[in-house]
């Protein structure tokens, strides 16, 4: 893939955090997040003095929130499992239900917003990304090529948080799943939106492909202007998906790319 040096370009990386690796103790596995890593660290040096700018999502949890097992309980008193899908008919119908009860009406009225907004159905978590714990840092590969690339070009790195409100997903960087009006962190992230779209090239990486990439990248795509979707590219051998969610990493790559956003190996992006 050709590219010029006038072009600005941008990193955009999604979630490279060790609750999403494929180490031994990471809370929320991505197979083959680690190999992930390792090329997108290698495509950091080759193209250090080239970055423009870097922006790295950081997904950011508490122990209290909606979807996770601690949230919820059913008549005998028993926590979801991980990866329970909770639907609107299993609130209504006391299934499951809000431990604090006093919060059973927002609880019942965040799944029906998930619902009516054409979300993902809620999925309770292992908690993850807890802040101050191991899991809540970049993977450590990664994280050294940031350095790197800050020590080289005298530049921040922009680091994004997401989804430390626990009334709501946060799947996408862009914005929650159902924002929270008193929460400005839930609403767009305009300032983000008009970064990238400054950009001549915005290159796509992170974990997970299936959940946490594809709706950032869906987001903005529709925020962006057409003409702009083509800046896109999604460094795909960089971005895996959580097992078992394959078929959602596939949908988004073929809705994607219809709209316009590239797709090249790392090895072969601005290789020129």
């Amino acid at each position: 893939m050709s590219s010029t040096l006038h072009q600005k370009l941008e990193f955009l990386i999604v979630d490279p955090q060790n609750d999403f690796s494929d180490a031994p103790d990471a809370a929320l596995p991505v197979t083959g997040a680690g190999a992930d890593a390792e090329r997108l660290a290698h495509l950091l040096e080759r193209l250090r003095d080239r970055i423009d700018g870097i922006r790295v999502t950081l997904d950011t949890h508490q122990l209290l929130d909606i979807a996770h097992p601690v949230f919820w309980v059913d008549d005998a008193g028993r926590r979801p499992a991980p990866f329970t899908q909770i639907s609107v008919a299993d609130v209504e119908n006391g299934i499951w239900h809000a431990y604090d009860g006093h919060t059973q009406q927002r609880a019942l009225a965040y799944v029906r917003a998930l619902r009516d907004n054409g979300r993902y159905q809620l999925t309770i978590w292992p908690p993850h990304c807890l802040i101050g714990t191991w899991g809540h840092n970049v993977m450590p590969v990664v994280a050294k090529a940031l350095r790197a690339w800050e020590e080289a070009k005298f530049a921040r790195v922009d680091y994004v948080i997401k989804g430390h409100n626990p009334w709501t997903e946060h799947y996408s960087a862009v914005q929650a799943d159902v924002p929270d009006p008193a929460d400005p962190g839930t609403q767009i992230n305009r300032r983000l939106i008009q970064v990238l779209e400054n950009a001549d090239v915005v290159a796509l990486s992170g974990q997970a492909l299936s959940h946490c990439v594809a709706n950032t990248v869906r987001d903005i795509a529709d925020q962006f202007g057409q003409a702009s979707i083509r800046k896109l590219v999604l460094i795909e051998d960089t971005s895996s998906p959580v097992p078992g969610f394959e078929p959602l990493a596939d949908q988004f790559l073929a809705d994607m790319k219809q709209r316009g956003m590239r797709t090249v190996k790392a090895a072969e992006f601005m290789c020129a």
